[in-house]
C-alpha cells in the first residue's frame, strides 16, 4: 500500500515538474519547424502550439509523463474532435524532415488533409520507436522510403490515397511487427515482393488501386493471421495460388479488375471462413468448382465478367447464405439449379445475365 502511494506521488511530482519546466527544448524546436512547413487555414489547430511547454495543450501532441519527450503527433483532418466541428480538414505544405529529430516518437499521424504535398521524409526510417505511421488522404509523391524495414516496432503503415509511385521496397517484408498495411490508391508499380509472406503478424493487406504487375506470391498463404487481402484494380497476371483457399483466418479476398487467368481453385470456394470473394473483371476460365456446402456463407460472391463456362454448380443451393451473387457476363449454360432462386429469393436476373444459355428462375424458364 505504501509503495503504491510512493509511486503515485512520484508520478504526480514528475508531472508537475514537466508542467512547470516544459517539454524537451529540442522536441519543441522540431515541432515548430514541422509547423512552419504546413498551413492549416480552416480550424486553427496550430494556434495552440504556443508557449514553452509542448506537452500541455498543444493540439495533437502527447509526451512521456516521466521524461517530457514528445511521443505522439496525431493530426487527423477527418476527426470527431470538437475543434474540427465535424467538418473535414484542409492543409497544405509538406512534412518537414525536422520531424525526425523527435527520436522518441511512437506515433506519427498526419492524415486526411487533402493537400499536403512533397515526399515522406526518408529519415523517418531512423525513428526506431515508431509504431504507427499514417499519412492517408493527402497528395504525397515520391517513393516509399527504401529502408522502411528498419522500423522493427511498426504495427501500422498507412500510406493510402496519395500519389506515391515507384516499387514496393523489398525491405518492407522486414517489418516483423506490422499488423496493418494499407498502400491503396497510389501509383505503385512493379511486383509484390515474392517473400511477402515474411510479414507474419499481418492481419490486413490493402494494396488495391495501384499499377502492380506480376503474379500473386504464394508466400502470402503463410500469413496465418491475415484476414483481409485486397489486391484489386491492379495489373496482376497469372493464376490464383490454391494455397490462398487454405488460409484459416482469411475472410475477405478482393482480386477484381486485374488480368488474372486460369481456373478458380476449389479450395477458395470451399473455405467456409471466406465471406467476401470478388474475382470479377479478370480472365478466369473453366467451370465453377462444385464445392459449396451448408457451412458456405458468402456476403459477397462475385465472379462476373470472366470467361467461365459450364453449369452453375448445384451445390450452391446447399449454402447457408449468399448475400450478393454475381455470375453475369460469362459463358455459363444450362439450367440454374432448382431452388437457388427460391432459397435465396433476393437473387435477381442481373446476377445471371449475359451468359451463353442459362435458364430457369430467376431467368426465363428452360
Amino acid at each position: 500500500m505504501a509503495s503504491s502511494f510512493i509511486i503515485t506521488v512520484t508520478v504526480f511530482i514528475t508531472t508537475v515538474i514537466i508542467a512547470a519546466n516544459g517539454c524537451s527544448p529540442s522536441d519543441r524546436i522540431a515541432l515548430l519547424s514541422f509547423k512552419a512547413a504546413l498551413t492549416e487555414p480552416n480550424h486553427g489547430i496550430f494556434n495552440s502550439w504556443t508557449g514553452e511547454n509542448c506537452c500541455v495543450n498543444w493540439y495533437g501532441v502527447s509526451c512521456d509523463s516521466t521524461t517530457g519527450r514528445v511521443t505522439d503527433i496525431n493530426l487527423r483532418g477527418e476527426s470527431e474532435d470538437p475543434i474540427l466541428s465535424g467538418r473535414p480538414g484542409y492543409m497544405t505544405g509538406k512534412i518537414s524532415p525536422e520531424i525526425c529529430k523527435i527520436d522518441r516518437l511512437t506515433t506519427l499521424v498526419v492524415a486526411d488533409w487533402k493537400a499536403i504535398t512533397g515526399e515522406i521524409p526518408q529519415c523517418v526510417t531512423s525513428l526506431s520507436n515508431l509504431r504507427i505511421l499514417d499519412v492517408i488522404g493527402n497528395k504525397l509523391t515520391g517513393k516509399i522510403p527504401s529502408n522502411i524495414g528498419n522500423l522493427q516496432r511498426l504495427t501500422v503503415l498507412n500510406l493510402a490515397e496519395n500519389s506515391i509511385s515507384g516499387e514496393i521496397p523489398p525491405s518492407i517484408v522486414d517489418l516483423a511487427s506490422l499488423k496493418h498495411l494499407e498502400l491503396s490508391n497510389n501509383a505503385l508499380t512493379g511486383t509484390i515482393p515474392a517473400n511477402f509472406g515474411k510479414l507474419g503478424m499481418l492481419s490486413r493487406a490493402l494494396l488495391n488501386r495501384n499499377q502492380l504487375t506480376g503474379s500473386i506470391p504464394v508466400s502470402i498463404s503463410k500469413i496465418y493471421r491475415l484476414a483481409d487481402l485486397d489486391l484489386s484494380m491492379n495489373r496482376l497476371t497469372g493464376s490464383i495460388p490454391a494455397e490462398l483457399g487454405k488460409m484459416p483466418v482469411l475472410s475477405t479476398l478482393n482480386l477484381d479488375s486485374n488480368s488474372l487467368s486460369g481456373q478458380i481453385p476449389s479450395t477458395l470456394l470451399s473455405n467456409s471462413g471466406l465471406g467476401i470473394v470478388n474475382l470479377s473483371h479478370n480472365g478466369f476460365s473453366g467451370s465453377i468448382p462444385d464445392v459449396f456446402c451448408p457451412k458456405s456463407y458468402f456476403m459477397v460472391l462475385d465472379m462476373s465478367f470472366n470467361n467461365l463456362n459450364g453449369r452453375v454448380p448445384g451445390s450452391l443451393t446447399s449454402s447457408k447464405y449468399i448475400g450478393h451473387l454475381d455470375l453475369s457476363h460469362n459463358h455459363l449454360c444450362g439450367p440454374i439449379p432448382l431452388g437457388l432462386g427460391s432459397t435465396f429469393d433476393h437473387l435477381e436476373a442481373s446476377s445471371f445475365n449475359n451468359n451463353d444459355c442459362l435458364c430457369g428462375n430467376p431467368l426465363k424458364t428452360c
